[in-house]
């Protein structure tokens, strides 16, 4: 090997950690920014913290243009005073009902088909929506959904103003039965014997 062969093969060698490094940087992961949340959406807006933003899951395991789905969230109000929810808004449904459970926060309930509603948040204290809360019920689907799919919706609180957040339709709490699997050796042999008795007949 020369000299000038020699030199040239040495500064590649050296060259090319600082060019891969070089290439690398500034490089982000995609699930270094993805924030995953196996409860469901967050969101926040002034001193209200919304956790947990989920559709009830669906009894046939899917919702159908049309029907009607509880909205499940807790609301955690950390301000001095307490806070109102008065609206939630989408274009996912057509209107939106509120019906009081076990719980001290006043509500009082909506009209079908209207955004409006009454739910108290008292301070530094957390609503539950759905369960011993306030029932909330999101009338008239624009379009089915599954398991893990979502909508969008805005919900605006009296003090706080308005927030727009994902619900997402929750996974089953059990495991949901299969059906029985599907014979394909069965289907075969059922496919042989038509054609050997067509041969027959021929």
């Amino acid at each position: 090997m020369t000299r000038a062969l020699r030199a040239a093969t040495m500064g590649v060698l050296l060259l090319g950690p600082l060019a891969l490094s070089a290439c690398s940087a500034g490089q982000v992961t995609q699930t270094a920014t993805q924030v995953r949340d196996k409860a469901g959406p967050q969101a926040e807006v002034a001193n209200i913290t919304l956790r947990s933003i989920t559709l009830e899951y669906p009894q046939s395991g899917r919702y159908d243009a049309g029907d009607d789905a509880e909205l499940r969230a807790a609301i955690i109000n950390t301000a001095d005073e307490p806070d109102t929810l008065v609206s939630i808004e989408s274009d996912a449904f057509e209107g939106v009902r509120a019906i009081g459970g076990d719980t001290t926060s006043g509500v009082s309930s909506s009209s079908a088909l209207g955004s409006d509603v009454d739910i108290e948040i008292p301070r530094d204290d957390t609503v539950f929506l759905g369960g011993n809360g306030p029932t909330v019920l999101l009338e008239n689907l624009s379009e089915s959904l599954t398991a893990g799919q979502s909508i969008e919706l805005t919900m605006t609180f009296e003090q706080a103003g308005p927030v727009t957040v994902q619900a997402m339709v929750a996974n089953p709490g059990e495991e949901v039965a299969r059906g029985e699997a599907f014979d394909y050796h069965q289907e075969e042999q059922r496919v042989g014997e038509s054609s050997s008795g067509a041969g027959e007949g021929n």
